[in-house]
């Protein structure tokens, strides 16, 4: 019987442990990988994690596990279930082992929604980023794509037009999603062009990202973009169908919780992106796992 199963090794999870271990709690942390550190490990450069400047993703990511190994038990295994009963509970994992626990932490993370177009993913990290504010440094006097057409897409293009020298704005619809105030804004801004009815086929290069091409969805002409970097904000798809069945969640997917990590269920915290808030950035996740520890010895001692 563990204190806490923190699943997830991301940066929330790997915080939470931490802190967990450094109260005397007894803690285990199941990665569905044998690689922890989530989407970070993907980053060509991590240079916004204050203290830390320029750093790979995959170091800081190592750097992370290190520490959280002093502290806590790892083990690899895939979570299918979570049950709880005369509170405790009883986590399942893929391979038809039960662990048990006193409390849980939820730190699954939420995935990018993708194009799934040719050069995606060989070149996520350098010069394809799903995330403006991380990365858009990098970008300072390029040229950029962003493609989406809802809020998240029109903030992104609005945050890069102050950084890059001219910012094309691509959605597959005539008409862009976002808010009337993004929209005015977008429209009267200059290094913004927005490009309707556009499809994206390939993002080309090499060790970077060179270019981008595009069809237009009613003439079916092609065009390509000689550009440095593209922004692809289409969504995210939070990792929590394990407890959708158990905890309450928007109309996302997103587990509702405060910044003390408590969800619906008691015993039962929430961490990182998969937790309902405004910004889902490297340093909130720390923010989460180091509250939600806390959350946690403060509920065990509540029950003893």
């Amino acid at each position: 019987m563990y204190d806490i199963v923190i699943i997830g090794g991301g940066a929330a999870g790997l915080c939470a442990a931490l802190y967990a271990g450094r109260a005397k709690l007894n803690v285990l942390v199941i990665e569905k990988y044998n690689i922890t550190g989530s989407q970070i490990i993907y980053a060509n450069e991590v240079d916004n994690y204050l203290g830390i400047p320029s750093v790979t993703g995959f170091e800081l990511a190592s750097k992370f596990r290190e520490h959280a190994s002093k502290e806590a038990e790892f083990k690899e295994g895939e979570v299918k279930n979570i049950k709880k009963d005369n509170n405790r509970f009883t986590i399942t994992l893929a391979d038809g082992k039960n662990i048990e626990s006193k409390t849980v932490i939820i730190a699954t993370g939420a995935v990018h929604n993708k194009l799934g177009v040719k050069g995606e993913e060989e070149l996520t990290g350098k010069g394809v980023s799903y995330c403006a504010t991380c990365d858009g440094a990098f970008y300072r006097g390029k040229n950029v794509v962003v493609a989406g057409g809802g809020d998240t897409a029109l903030s992104e293009a609005l945050y890069l037009s102050n950084i890059c020298k001219k910012v094309y704005l691509l959605h597959r619809r005539s008409e862009l999603r976002g808010s009337k105030a993004y929209q005015d804004k977008i429209k009267t801004t200059e290094n913004i062009e927005f490009i309707g009815n556009a499809a994206i086929d390939e993002i080309k290069g090499d060790a970077h990202v060179s270019a981008l091409v595009y069809h237009d969805k009613e003439t079916g002409s092609q065009r390509e973009l000689s550009i440095d970097g593209v922004f692809i904000a289409i969504g995210m798809k939070p990792d929590t169908d394990i407890v959708k069945d158990i905890v309450s969640m928007d109309e996302y997917g997103y587990i509702i919780a405060g910044e003390d990590g408590k969800t619906s269920v008691d015993g039962l915290f929430v961490a990182g992106d998969i937790r309902k808030k405004n910004l889902r950035q490297l340093i909130t996740a720390v923010s989460d796992g180091a509250n939600c520890a806390a959350s946690v010895e403060k509920y065990l001692n509540s029950e003893d």
